[in-house]
Parts: structure tokens; C-alpha cells; sequence
């Protein structure tokens, strides 16, 4: 599920602070990068058996690269996906996804949206 409109969708920012940021809110990029691309996620625990919840942000270069930790990362559009284990993530708009779990996915995203932006300001 894509959650748009959240002032995070096409940021420009640097690496290194936006590594910083993301690391603040409980995002993890861990190994989920290569020259040109980052992933980020953010676990969702749920009482449901088998299933994780996961918000992902991604996002790829457009100056510099991912290893040299010089790039200049333009981010995508956030999405919401549930893990069934041993499958994977789906993403896809067929999913369901409580209500409560989106209204915290948005907040999660607004208080990163607001820092990204406090930073791309400057």
C-alpha cells in the first residue's frame, strides 16, 4: 500500500543525514543498499500469527554513490506492506491493513517528513 502525500516522496538529501534521521525513527537501512539504491524499514509487530508489518522507504542516487556514503538520494513514494512468513512482503492494494496501522504508519512518516524537510531547508 502506498502512502502518499506525506511530503516524503521526491526529498533530495544527502546520505549521511539521511541515514541519521532514519536512524532516529527506527528505520533500518542495515543491508538493504547497493551503489545506487537504499531501503529502509521499520518493523510493526502484530498479534496475528506469521505476520509482520513493515514500512519501507526507498530511494535511489542521484549524485555519488552508496558505498562511498557521497550520494544524494532522492526518496520514492513510502509503502506499507505485511510479511507472511515464509512467503515475503506484499505491498500490493489487495492487502488489508487495519485501520489503526495506517493512521500509525502516517504519523511515523509526518514526524520523518518534518525533520527531512527541517534539513533539506537549511
Amino acid at each position: 500500500m502506498k502512502l502518499e502525500n506525506l511530503g516524503i516522496e521526491d526529498t533530495v538529501i544527502e546520505l549521511k543525514p539521511l541515514d541519521h534521521v532514519m536512524g532516529l525513527h527506527a528505520f533500518i537501512r542495515a543491508g538493504q543498499w547497493d551503489y545506487e539504491r537504499v531501503t529502509y524499514d521499520y518493523r510493526i509487530g502484530s498479534n496475528e500469527e506469521n505476520v509482520t508489518y513493515y514500512i519501507r522507504v526507498q530511494g535511489y542516487a542521484i549524485e555519488g554513490d552508496v558505498d562511498r556514503k557521497d550520494a544524494v538520494i532522492k526518496l520514492l513514494t513510502p509503502l506499507l506492506g505485511k510479511h507472511y512468513y515464509p512467503h515475503g512482503i506484499e505491498y500490493g492494494e489487495g492487502e488489508n491493513f487495519p485501520e489503526n496501522l495506517v493512521e500509525r504508519a502516517n504519523k511515523i512518516l509526518e514526524k520523518v517528513s518534518e525533520e527531512l524537510k527541517a534539513l533539506t531547508a537549511e
